[in-house]
């Protein structure tokens, strides 16, 4: 197949903002040329990719399915020349990470200064977002790597490079201001009090809420945020019971780990790559500094 990746660069300008000027201006050529270049495209595939407006431009289905190939590449393209024109002495470029807020605060803080130690004339850029929104950047190649909760509906398990840490999900109340039964609480039981948890773009929403399902109960939270620091200030101050991983919590006596009669099970903590697209050598160098705990 003949590709013309003129043709694909244009595509993907007008897919990104939807506008014909504004891809005109950012790749530098005239509204006229962008307009040919995508009706050259459009018979090409003998499809149409845009649904043109006086007032808007839209993706066609068609569209929508051809960007999500060409993003990627786009992409990859663009971490190839930065990893030449960014390589230092040591032949490695920027390294970019991809983890929630919480991950990068309770976790991948160490690991991040070590690495910068061993190699400080390397960028380090972190892309935050939520574990299921970090394996999209992953799998368009926006990032060298993620660190993420697991499991994780959206992501193939061959993503998987290693389990670098295990934890438990805690439910934590103030008992001075909620009244609960001594002992062991039921799930039942906990879905009366208002529950805090996070939102449910999250793969902790996703675990509980299929969690309370498999004892044939409905969950609905009182509060769905994006921090799980908020979360336990809240429930510090008696707002309702939280339900966090328990590498979040410090010793404190007016926050309590409230025992289940159901088990909960553990999570983990994985490094994950994309096996697709090749290792930029300063993912390979942090990755060798992250644990393995895959026992």
């Amino acid at each position: 197949m003949d590709i013309n990746f003129e043709l694909y660069k244009v595509f993907y300008q007008v897919a990104s903002t939807l506008s014909f000027s504004e891809a005109s201006k950012k790749l530098y050529i005239s509204q006229s040329a962008v307009s040919q270049s995508i009706k050259t495209l459009e018979r090409k595939l003998e499809q149409p990719l845009f649904i043109r407006s006086t007032k808007k431009v839209r993706l066609t289905p068609a569209g929508e399915t051809l960007l999500k190939h060409v993003e990627p590449a786009v992409n990859l393209l663009q971490k190839g020349e930065t990893q030449l024109l960014d390589a230092n002495a040591l032949g490695l470029g920027q390294l970019h990470i991809g983890a929630s807020d919480t991950i990068c605060r309770y976790f991948l803080i160490p690991y991040l200064k070590a690495f910068h130690i061993q190699f400080p004339d390397v960028p380090i850029k972190v892309t935050n977002a939520t574990s299921l929104g970090c394996v999209e950047l992953l799998s368009q190649g926006k990032v060298d790597l993620i660190i993420t909760n697991y499991p994780n509906a959206r992501m193939n398990d061959a993503y998987i490079h290693k389990t670098v840490a295990g934890f438990w999900d805690v439910f934590i109340a103030n008992r001075a201001y909620i009244d609960l039964p001594q002992g062991e609480v039921s799930f039942a039981q906990l879905a009366k009090y208002p529950i805090l948890m996070l939102d449910k773009k999250s793969t902790t929403s996703e675990f509980l809420h299929n969690l309370f399902l498999q004892h044939q109960l409905e969950l609905i939270p009182e509060v769905e945020l994006s921090s799980n620091d908020f979360l336990i200030d809240l429930a510090r101050i008696g707002l309702g019971i939280a339900f966090v991983p328990d590498y979040c919590l410090s010793a404190d006596d007016e926050l309590q780990i409230l025992e289940t009669k159901e088990a909960i099970p553990p999570r983990q903590l994985v490094a994950a790559i994309n096996p697709g697209l090749p290792l930029s050598p300063s993912a390979s160098e942090f990755l060798k500094l992250l644990p393995d705990d895959g026992t």
